[in-house]
């Protein structure tokens, strides 16, 4: 699709990045902390809206407050860890309630096989990186959200990929509260791990959404080609 296409048709999509990827070079400079603060949220912010405003359906608007709750614990993360951390978690549950509704009706063994090794070694490897025993839990989270989004329905390239690189930012993280404290690596990859796992997270479930037909049912008045 044309740059100028994407832009008319997607300008939520196009607003998100931009926002995003110019997050990531601004936090490595001198934007005043306020600031700084609202830009980190607006990437992820502005995927809500896309999901929301312009897909009127009650699994769009599911995976809209998903979205919500990650661009609260975005902001709020950076004033008080703990509160960011629950935001995030809030929404782990609401992605997980969204992707059992989705259920795959036979995964394979292999697809099992990945979804339990991701659901007890996430935490596992949290809590051996930062000895801290609410860090574990809040990953027991992180890796129910990620098992049952392979487990789902979805693009398992798309929304599967997305929340396995949400599962590795947030280990990268962890790692550097513990082993990478002083390594440069975490910085580089936190962000552009999340913020594109979000993204492909949101327009995967919009995407398999529209393709089913959801969009196209009477009574809905959908603008999902905006």
């Amino acid at each position: 699709m044309p740059k100028r296409a994407l832009i008319e048709k997607r300008p939520w999509l196009v607003a998100s990045l931009i926002a995003g990827v110019s997050y990531w070079l601004a936090a490595k400079g001198h934007v005043p902390g306020l600031w700084l603060i609202l830009w980190k949220g607006a990437g992820v912010a502005l995927l809500a809206a896309y999901a929301w405003a312009h897909h009127p359906t009650r699994n769009a608007h599911a995976i809209a407050i998903v979205m919500a709750l990650g661009a609260v614990g975005d902001m709020v993360l950076e004033l008080n860890f703990n509160a960011g951390a629950i935001a995030f978690l809030l929404g782990h549950l609401a992605a997980i309630a969204l992707y059992l509704e989705f259920r795959r009706d036979q995964p394979s063994g292999s697809q099992w096989a990945a979804a339990i090794a991701t659901l007890l070694a996430v935490p596992l490897i949290a809590y051996q990186l930062t000895a801290r025993p609410e860090v574990a839990l809040y990953a027991l989270g992180l890796s129910g959200m990620a098992a049952a989004a392979w487990l789902s329905s979805f693009s398992r390239y798309r929304v599967g990929l997305g929340a396995m690189m949400f599962v590795a930012s947030d280990l990268l993280i962890f790692a550097r509260m513990g082993p990478l404290a002083e390594s440069t690596i975490p910085g580089l990859l936190i962000w552009p791990l999340y913020y594109f796992g979000q993204f492909l997270v949101c327009t995967g479930v919009i995407a398999t959404l529209r393709a089913r037909g959801e969009f196209d049912r009477p009574g809905v008045n959908s603008r999902s080609a905006i």
